[in-house]
């Protein structure tokens, strides 16, 4: 595993970093450095492939500044990270060998709470923890966040890196609104309508005039995020969380047409989530036991006779409901009634709550779709097992999510001998994300090269048929980009000519996505 470049970090640039920040602001010492927040926990810890020079810890927007204008001037790599717990993506390690990481932990403020027109307004450092804490210390247990399965994680990171999340706003990213960014040369922008001095819209309008430029702050490098709008949902009259079985194999394709009609139509809302019987026990551990999947494959003979004694399927789907009682218990009838379509399928629904029995919640997808961060799936991994993230696109047609899970799995079960652990997201009412977790023992050498190597061949393979990733890990970032290549890579040309023209030394997170500055072009691996 090789890196396309490396930096030196000057002895001129600690000093000035230091001056900035404060001796307790810059992390040199590889203890600290290597902490599982500032690099990939995943990544073998004898590769410093991906290793950093130093730790920058800002706590305001000023300082970030500071920090950007000394990397422009020395020409130093930066590498940004909101709370670093991008597993499975690349953690929070840089791309550039000896870049440095900036860490913004300790922008934690929550800066806003608007109880009218339910929004908040968050630092990069917010985990969703700290946000569902704001609202109750501030009397708005009434306000619902859109939350991941994991609630250790930065609100503003996880959305900018497209991070899936499951209520309403969920759906394509609806939630965040109006940006602060801090610019390669040190400038401050606010998007839309955050650009009119004392404009009172700035994160309740998503546009403003001219050309929206929030989307370009999303899975890029052209600027650091310093603080975000984010929407939020008012607690429902009902809140009704269901889970959907599919007793064999090949109900599939049937499920995932009955699940597009039901999107189609409005009756299923937020991101409705259908996972395999082996990441089910990550969902169900109470029910599954220990995670399996590091192990070795199972034979459709055993994830059959899992299925059936757990009664969670060979996919089991899970879903809410969120609205007024009436309106919730018409939509849970014609779920039923849809679902029984297919043979042997169940619709589990324990308990539609109200507003009075709010907290009242068991099971992990339970809390997650009422938006009630946790961080309990944790502790169904083993501590040596890691994963890598694969997660291509696919239309939401049941013959299409056959042929990618179908092709995927065989793959996968070829080339690293294990089962695969994975959920298809209905992110929108058209489009399945199939996010993968390739999982391997981390202390394992050959086992972990296995596993990078099988998914970096996935993702060739799923660009010849025609599918994008949505988001991609570090180590094959280029990789991915290079599957978009309308027209001898168009789209990718068009992001370096922005890149050069916001960031010409190059200097903000170099290699993100595939995106380089014009120094380091040349050098890129493909």
């Amino acid at each position: 595993m090789t890196t396309v470049a490396t930096h030196r970090l000057t002895d001129e640039a600690i000093a000035r970093f230091v001056e900035a920040l404060g001796e307790d602001g810059v992390l040199l010492d590889d203890e600290s450095r290597r902490h599982e927040q500032y690099r990939d926990k995943y990544w073998p810890a004898v590769d410093d492939t991906y290793e950093s020079s130093a730790v920058l810890l800002p706590t305001s927007t000023e300082e970030v500044q500071a920090i950007v204008r000394i990397a422009n001037e020395l020409g130093v790599p930066l590498w940004t990270s909101s709370q670093g717990r991008n597993y499975g993506y690349g953690g929070a390690s840089p791309r550039v060998k000896g870049a440095v990481v900036v860490s913004l932990t300790r922008m934690n403020k929550v800066l806003e709470i608007n109880k009218d027109l339910a929004y908040a307004v968050v630092e990069p450092g917010v985990r969703w923890f700290d946000l569902y804490e704001a609202l109750k210390e501030s009397g708005n247990e009434d306000l619902m966040i859109s939350i991941p399965d994991l609630g250790w994680g930065s609100v503003i990171g996880n959305s900018l890196d497209n991070g899936v999340t499951y209520l309403p706003y969920g759906a394509d990213f609806m939630s965040p609104c109006g940006m602060e960014v801090v610019l390669a040369n040190g400038e401050v922008i606010r998007t839309g309508m955050g650009a009119v001095p004392g404009n009172k819209t700035w994160h309740l309008y998503k546009r403003g005039l001219g050309p929206v430029l929030d989307p370009l702050f999303i899975q890029s490098n052209y600027g650091i995020v310093t603080r975000m709008g984010y929407w939020l949902m008012r607690r429902p009259e009902a809140y009704a969380p269901i889970f959907l079985t599919v007793p064999r194999d090949e109900n599939l394709e049937q499920a995932i047409d009955i699940t597009r009609e039901l999107r189609l139509d409005g009756t299923l809302r937020g991101v409705p989530s259908m996972y395999n019987t082996v990441t089910l026990a990550a969902q169900f551990p109470e029910i599954m036991g220990k995670f399996s999947g590091g192990e070795g494959t199972f034979s459709d003979d055993v994830l059959q006779k899992m299925a059936d004694e757990t009664g969670l399927g060979r996919w089991g789907m899970r879903a809410a409901l969120w609205g007024d009682g009436p309106v919730v218990e018409h939509q849970l009838e014609k779920i039923r009634k849809a679902w029984t379509a297919i043979p042997g399928a169940k619709m589990i629904h324990e308990h539609t709550f109200g507003r009075d029995e709010w907290g009242e919640f068991g099971s992990i997808p339970d809390k997650v779709h009422a938006g009630v961060p946790g961080i309990e799936m944790l502790a169904t991994m083993p501590q040596n097992i890691g994963h890598i993230g694969f997660s291509p696109a696919i239309p939401l047609v049941g013959t299409d999510v056959r042929e990618a899970v179908d092709f995927i799995g065989k793959l996968i079960a070829e080339r690293a001998g294990v089962n695969v652990a994975g959920g298809l997201l209905m992110i929108n009412e058209r489009t399945a994300l199939y996010v993968i977790g390739l999982n391997y023992d981390v202390t394992d050498t050959v086992q972990a090269k296995k596993a990078y190597d099988t998914v970096k061949m996935l993702v060739e393979e799923a660009g010849r048929r025609g599918y994008g990733e949505y988001r991609a890990h570090l180590d094959f970032m280029d990789l991915a980009a290079d599957q978009y290549s309308f027209n001898d890579h168009a789209y990718r040309r068009f992001c370096e000519t922005i890149k050069d023209a916001v960031d010409p030394n190059g200097i903000l997170s170099p290699g993100r996505h595939g995106i380089w500055p014009k120094s380091l072009r040349e050098d890129r691996e493909r």
